[in-house]
């Protein structure tokens, strides 16, 4: 993956040249091994091992895509079409076996529960080590502490461990880093689907509120259709790893709704 390190930086000025994209994915393409193990017989696994067959599988392929400066863009499909891959070569995480990503601007992604976590740390230390993980200083995120607390409303358990919290209280301590963080991107997988009514309330607010302010790009990968329509002016739909629509959230969404009825 390619970052402009140039359109990263927030004070570039006035003057510098805006990228007619924010993020470009070139004819990319990720491939996965899976192994299939085979039944056998006790004496066959003392004397030869467990047997293996390994197949491998395109999980995405021939993805061309950009998104613009300030578009907001949803990513949907049925479980396994390539969404969460897709969201996680954008950000990074994963390194595509064919084609390119370029990102021009800062991210703020979240994009798996519990990313960039450490279970053994308590929730005050996982604040500072994953804003650091995003580009946060320290001194930064001394000033954004009590802001991200009171989000994530876990102050009485600010030196538990983590892995003691549920998965709703790893979301909102997630959601609540990236809040504060005014990257230009914004990468979000299925955490607006975490969480009680409270919290998916607050969430939506700070979107609308980030979204509204202007600039902001946004990639949401979601399975709530209300979530989509609330904060997507385009709709991309992966099936079998490949784009077989990009468009307006209504017709998009149609034909998923479609092919999910007739599968």
């Amino acid at each position: 993956m390619k970052t402009d390190a140039r359109a990263a930086t927030p004070d570039a000025g006035e003057n510098a040249e805006r990228p007619r994209y924010a993020i470009e994915c070139r004819d990319v393409g990720i491939e996965f091994v899976i192994n299939r193990r085979h039944k056998a017989r006790l004496r066959d696994y003392v004397i030869q091992g467990r047997r293996a067959t390994s197949e491998r599988f395109w999980a995405l392929r021939h993805i061309d895509l950009n998104i613009a400066p300030g578009d907001s863009v949803g990513l949907i499909g049925a479980n396994g079409s390539g969404k969460s891959t897709l969201l996680k070569i954008i950000a990074g995480v994963l390194r595509p076996d064919e084609g390119e990503v370029i990102v021009h601007g800062g991210m703020a992604p979240l994009i798996e529960l519990g990313a960039g976590f450490s279970g053994d740390l308590s929730a005050r230390e996982n604040v500072y080590l994953s804003g650091m993980i995003l580009g946060l200083q320290e001194r930064e995120i001394d000033e954004k502490f009590e802001d991200i607390v009171r989000f994530a409303g876990v102050r009485k358990f600010l030196d538990t461990p983590l892995k003691h919290f549920s998965s709703g209280m790893k979301a909102r301590l997630g959601f609540a880093i990236v809040a504060q963080i005014d990257y230009p991107i914004m990468l979000i997988d299925e955490v607006l689907a975490v969480g009680d009514k409270a919290f998916r309330r607050k969430c939506n607010d700070v979107l609308d509120a980030k979204l509204g302010r202007g600039g902001r790009t946004l990639v949401l990968v979601s399975h709530r259709e209300g979530d989509i329509r609330r904060f997507c002016r385009r709709v991309v739909y992966l099936r079998g790893g490949v784009i077989v629509a990009d468009g307006e959230p209504d017709e998009v969404l149609a034909r998923y709704n479609r092919d999910a009825e007739a599968d």
